[in-house]
């Protein structure tokens, strides 16, 4: 299947200076090529593909200890992204400093099937290498919209579940949450 370029958003181009007039979606994870991007460009792509938490400020990325974001990327066009930085709530775990979430993880609905377990199998790969200090990966699900098959089938664990909850507090107000839904914790041991 190809795609017109001029119904894809510039953001988009991973090679702006060099499109093609038409790119191609490929049909299977397998041609992707998946590797580091900007947290910049992290943090829009996302914008365009998340389903329920489109905005995220690469300044909240960026001030982690631990940070990398990733994309899958096919004859010039990006088509994945994830966002992974030291946990938010970091000194709520025990040997928080050794966990890195993944914050976002958005796909494009032109993506072929499994996209995703492709991309989560690289990442761990290049997680390991590029950070060996990190001994777990962890993740949310919302559970109103998605059901953790992602998770499932890189064989991650759920381990716990958590009611939604606003950050602000009568110290720290913060701005309005994109959701309040329930959460599962799903953690990845780096073994």
């Amino acid at each position: 299947m190809n795609i017109d370029l001029s119904k894809i958003s510039a953001i988009r181009l991973a090679y702006p200076l060099f499109h093609k007039d038409v790119g191609s979606v490929p049909d299977s994870p397998l041609k992707f090529n998946i590797g580091e991007i900007n947290v910049k460009l992290a943090c829009e792509l996302n914008k365009i593909w998340h389903s329920r938490l489109p905005r995220i400020d690469w300044t909240n990325v960026v001030r982690n200890t631990y940070y990398v974001c990733y994309a899958a990327e096919y004859e010039g066009i990006y088509f994945a992204v994830a966002i992974w930085s030291s946990p938010i709530a970091q000194n709520k775990f025990k040997n928080g400093s050794g966990i890195l979430e993944l914050r976002r993880f958005a796909i494009s609905p032109e993506a072929p099937h499994n996209t995703a377990s492709r991309m989560m199998k690289v990442m761990i790969k290049l997680i390991k290498k590029k950070f060996p200090k990190i001994k777990k990966l962890i993740s949310y699900q919302d559970v109103e919209v998605h059901r953790g098959t992602i998770y499932k089938a890189s064989g991650w664990v759920a381990v716990s579940k958590s009611r939604g909850a606003s950050w602000t507090t009568n110290k720290r107000k913060r701005n309005k949450e994109q959701t309040l839904a329930a959460k599962i914790r799903w953690e990845y041991n780096l073994k």
